[in-house]
């Protein structure tokens, strides 16, 4: 299955305030740099937790319907899924009836499902011949962050800041992996 981002997040989790309070910085000369390590340390760790911090859209796309008629959505937290479509050889889209389905998003990894007896045909188009858009991510602003994330953002921030250059530096300190421990989620296959 791929997964595409389609609308990335239009915040961050953390401020450029907050990041220099705690770093202790009073000048702006490093702004520009702080901002770009606190975009990266927001993807590094929404990559290795496959999480959505900010809210944000995808596009997830697979050759054919599941065998057990299950999409398992990679990204936590789903807000919503935003349209089911097939495709045909010409890559003509149909949209599938949104009442053919059903978003289960108290497990994790959150699930599609087609509802009983329903049953589709499989796609023309011999691969990524579905579509499931979706929305996932905390919420629009910092304020729907859980505080223990924006901690690991900051931390991460921090030591990328402070050990910038050095052979140790690079990695996603222990207090940011500790900080991040209540969302570790085994990565699916």
């Amino acid at each position: 299955m791929a997964l595409i981002l389609t609308t990335p997040p239009s915040a961050e989790p953390v401020v450029l305030a907050d990041v220099k309070a705690q770093l202790r910085i009073y000048i702006a000369d490093d702004d520009a740099y702080l901002t770009s390590l606190i975009s990266a340390a927001r993807r590094a760790l929404e990559s290795r937790y496959g999480l959505c911090l900010m809210r944000q859209s995808w596009a997830l796309f697979a050759d054919a319907w599941p065998i057990d008629r299950i999409f398992k959505i990679p990204l936590w937290p789903v807000q919503s899924v935003d349209g089911l479509t097939s495709y045909a050889d010409d890559d003509t889209a149909t949209a599938i009836d949104p009442t053919a389905y059903f978003l289960d998003v108290g497990t994790r990894p959150s699930r599609v499902a087609l509802r009983q007896g329903r049953v589709f045909t499989q796609p023309a188009r011999a691969i990524n011949g579905l579509k499931l858009s979706f929305t996932a991510g905390f919420g629009v602003d910092a304020t729907f962050v859980p505080q223990e994330i924006k901690l690991a953002v900051m931390a991460t921030v921090a030591d990328w800041y402070q050990n910038r250059g050095d052979a140790s530096g690079g990695t996603i300190p222990a207090t940011a992996l500790e900080a991040l421990a209540a969302y570790r989620n085994a990565r699916m296959a």
